[in-house]
């Protein structure tokens, strides 16, 4: 996939990663326009392609009491704002067939979440929208078995399509990212980096994951210097207080910095 098939995204010529950030979910407007409105002067500043990811809501949460979302249609309207005010891409996680129509009228890109990456109808709806397909990599498959899940989008004669590795289990509570999967997938799609759900701790006994952010730049630039072709990051101004995902997000706030670091081990990769 070329990341010129994205609608609106700017600054493809700058041979930096491209960028898929923001909330876990959509909490309100005013939070994801804030969040917006930060990611984008700081990708216009460092030439970094940028998708803004929100979720519309949250489907697999280990308790029936966490927050699932302000409403499906609310937060969609929410992210084409986000679209129309920013001239940017959008991205938001479908769960279900009938998602996967519905979404398509608010966004550029539908994502397929890690656990659901083999339910073939889901997949199969979200390919035939004609939408790009984001697929995450289940965090119980290997690197070469998403080129079926890839070959499922492809089979629906769309070729846009994308993996996200986002780590595999370790254990019951912990994740690894091996980056030896990343060339295996870039050889089947173009591969991206989910660096914060790589730092998950799921199936705590309180039933909210944890996380490990103080490894966030670690891993990141790890994804870079292997040449990962996108990264993926959760961010937010106020983590702690996140209604989804805050134990493992980037503050808002350290966002630049770490953009600084990694464009920098970009270029220097480039020159090799």
């Amino acid at each position: 996939m070329n990341i010129k098939e994205i609608p609106q995204i700017k600054n493809t010529d700058s041979n930096q990663f491209f960028l898929l950030a923001g909330p876990c979910a959509i909490e309100g407007e005013e939070m994801a326009m804030k969040i917006a409105e930060r990611l984008v002067s700081i990708t216009n500043k460092y030439k970094i392609p940028f998708v803004f990811k929100g979720s519309f809501k949250k489907a697999n949460r280990s308790r029936i009491d966490s927050f699932s979302g302000i409403g499906d249609e609310k937060a969609l309207k929410i992210l084409r704002k986000v679209s129309e005010t920013f001239q940017i891409p959008t991205v938001t996680d479908i769960h279900t067939n009938e998602d996967a129509a519905k979404a398509a009228q608010y966004v550029d890109v539908l994502q397929i979440p890690a656990f659901l990456v083999r339910q073939t109808d889901l997949v199969v709806a979200a390919a035939t929208t004609g939408k790009i397909v984001n697929l995450k990599k289940g965090q119980f498959m290997s690197p070469e078995s998403m080129k079926h899940a890839v070959q499922k989008v492809l089979d629906c004669q769309n070729n846009n399509v994308m993996v996200t590795d986002r780590g595999s289990m370790f254990g019951y509570q912990d994740m690894v990212v091996d980056y030896r999967g990343i060339p295996t997938m870039q050889s089947f799609a173009t591969t991206v980096l989910d660096v914060t759900h790589s730092l998950q701790q799921p199936n705590q006994m309180a039933g909210v994951t944890g996380g490990r952010p103080e490894m966030i730049e670690t891993i990141a630039k790890a994804g870079i210097a292997v040449g990962v072709d996108g990264i993926f990051i959760e961010t937010h101004f106020d983590p702690k207080n996140a209604k989804s995902d805050g134990a493992n997000m980037l503050h808002l706030d350290l966002f630049e910095g770490l953009m600084t670091k990694l464009v920098a081990i970009r270029k220097t990769i480039n020159s090799f």
